[in-house]
C-alpha cells in the first residue's frame, strides 16, 4: 500500500518542544503541585520535581511548541524536489500559520501527515496545544469519531514496527540501520531546552528540526525502495 501513495500528497513534519517556563520556579503554586503529581512516576526518588522540570517539554500540559518544520515533494518535468520550511517562535502564531498551511494546501481526503512517532507524540501534542489556545482543530488533526483506517496519518515508527507494538526505534537508529546518510548533527533533542532558553538561538533549533523532516522523508523512500534524496534535490524555503 505504501507504494500506491502519491508522495506529493504527504506533508512530512517534526516538532520541537520545550518546558512552558524556563524554570520550575516560574510556575505558580498550583501548576507546581500538578507537575509534582504528574512527574512522580517517571522521576521516582531519583529527582526532585525541580530537577525533573527540564524534561517537562515532552508533556503538552507543561510544555510548548517552539518549532514545526514541514517538507513536501514536488515533481516537475521529470525532476524531483523536496521543499522544507518551518514555523517558529511564539506558539499560538506558529500554530495558526501551520493550520493555514493545512487548510490551504493539505485539506483533501487523500492528503496525509507523516512523522516519526507522530501518532504518539507530534500529532496529539499539536492538537492539545491548539485546544489550549482555544483554536479550532484542522480536519487533519480532528480525529473525533474517525475509524482507524480513516485517520490521515503516516508514522514511520509504526511502519517499522510491522505490528510489533512493544518495539521502539529512534529516528537516529532507524536512519543508521537503513543506511540513510545523516547530516552532521549540531545538537540533539536533549539540548533543545538549553539552546532555546539559555542561548536563545531558535535558528539553530530550526535547522535541527528540518534535518529530521528530511530524514523522515528518506525513511519513506527507503521503505518504498526508491532512490534517496540527494542534497541538490532538497530546498529550504524561508
Amino acid at each position: 500500500m505504501l507504494h500506491k501513495i502519491n508522495l506529493e500528497n504527504i506533508l512530512f513534519l517534526d516538532i520541537e518542544t520545550v518546558p512552558e517556563f524556563s524554570s520550575y520556579e516560574e510556575m505558580d503554586e498550583q501548576k507546581q503541585l500538578l507537575w509534582d503529581e504528574k512527574s512522580k512516576y517517571q522521576r521516582k526518588e531519583e529527582f526532585t520535581p525541580e530537577e525533573f522540570y527540564e524534561r517537562a517539554g515532552i508533556w503538552s500540559e507543561f510544555g510548548k511548541i517552539i518549532c514545526i518544520s514541514v517538507g513536501f515533494f514536488s515533481f516537475r518535468n521529470g525532476s524531483r524536489n523536496f521543499r522544507v520550511t518551518s514555523f517558529k517562535g511564539e506558539e499560538e502564531k506558529l500554530l495558526r500559520d501551520f493550520t493555514a498551511l493545512l487548510e490551504e494546501y493539505f485539506f483533501q481526503p487523500y492528503h496525509l501527515l507523516c512523522a516519526h512517532n507522530g501518532k504518539e507524540f507530534d500529532f496529539p501534542y499539536i492538537a492539545r496545544r491548539m485546544l489550549i489556545h482555544n483554536m479550532r482543530l484542522p480536519s487533519k488533526l480532528n480525529l473525533f469519531g474517525k475509524k482507524p483506517w480513516e485517520v490521515p496519518h503516516l508514522d514511520t515508527l509504526e511502519l517499522w514496527k510491522f505490528g510489533d507494538f512493544k518495539h521502539y526505534t529512534s529516528l537516529k537508529l532507524l536512519t543508521h540501520v537503513l543506511s540513510i546518510p545523516s547530516p552532521k548533527e549540531d545538537i540533539d533533542g536533549s539540548m533543545v531546552r538549553e539552546v532555546f532558553y539559555k542561548e536563545k538561538d531558535i535558528d539553530r533549533i530550526v535547522e535541527y528540526c528540518e534535518r529530521d523532516v528530511v530524514a523522515i522523508a528518506q525513511v519513506i523512500l527507503k521503505l518504498r525502495q526508491e532512490n534517496l534524496l540527494s542534497d541538490t534535490e532538497i530546498t529550504s524555503i524561508e
